[in-house]
């Protein structure tokens, strides 16, 4: 589920519109986020929209909203842009967490082109936002009853132990060591992907699997210790990965029996 992030300005003409702009374009995928001022303007400034246009965002869909229409909404959190709506909203009672990002108003700031200066701190902080929640986020919602049901599955057991000896493996190569199908394989590890178990990343037209980043330490090290154990169940499939030969062979043998 997406967090929910409501950013407040006074007016909801520059600053505030700006951030939910850029979440949206952004970051939608993490987060949804909704704008709205303690005194709304009229209408969006037209330099914030030009700011945004010039960096490839659009802002038809923005239009100042007051606070008053979100009363009975809930927010995972409140992020005040200026001062002013800090006093006035510093105990907006449906957030989770309230946090302070004040920038200067862009419509009295100096400079060659204040609204793109603005627009790009408050991406900037965006960024960082959103990467420490993400971590925040992994950390927390790691599931340890799925992880050891992954260990009670054949398959997505083996998965995982051949992985942790090899760092990152394809799936033409856990194909090969398992003698299982290509789309029951890459079944198992969309599953432990989408548990967290597991992190991907392409290279041409191969797709590289390896333990995820953030799993916990604990986790990993269950793993560790269960790969050096269970020699004699990893062995044959080690030695069925083996006929496939180093890497870059391994790559030829992969791309012959996709266009077999």
């Amino acid at each position: 589920m997406k967090s929910r992030i409501l950013f407040l300005c006074t007016h909801n003409s520059a600053r505030s519109q700006m951030a939910e702009a850029l979440i949206k374009h952004q970051f939608d995928d993490q987060f949804e986020a909704i704008s709205a001022g303690t005194e709304p303007a009229q209408q969006v400034d037209p330099r914030a929209l030009q700011a945004l246009e010039n960096m490839g965002i659009s802002g038809a869909h923005l239009h100042p909203k007051s606070i008053d229409e979100l009363a009975n909404e809930h927010f995972d959190y409140v992020i005040t842009l200026c001062h002013k709506a800090h006093q006035q909203c510093r105990g907006f009672e449906n957030a989770s967490e309230q946090l302070v990002w004040d920038f200067p108003d862009p419509s009295h700031r100096g400079g060659v082109k204040p609204f793109e200066t603005t627009l790009k701190e408050i991406f900037e902080r965006i960024k960082i936002f959103a990467l420490i929640k993400s971590k925040a986020k992994s950390k927390t919602e790691f599931d340890p009853v799925m992880f050891y049901k992954s260990l009670a599955d054949e398959t997505r057991l083996s998965c995982l132990l051949l992985i942790t000896q090899q760092n990152e493996m394809c799936v033409c190569e856990l194909t090969e060591a398992l003698q299982q199908s290509q789309p029951k394989i890459s079944r198992h590890l969309a599953q432990l992907k989408k548990s967290g178990l597991l992190s991907d990343r392409r290279q041409g037209q191969w797709i590289y699997y390896s333990i995820h980043a953030d799993m916990p330490q604990w986790a990993k090290t269950v793993l560790q210790l269960t790969a050096d154990e269970v020699t004699h169940f990893l062995e044959p499939l080690n030695d069925k990965l083996l006929t496939m030969g180093d890497r870059p062979e391994r790559q030829l043998v992969c791309c012959q029996e996709e266009h077999a």
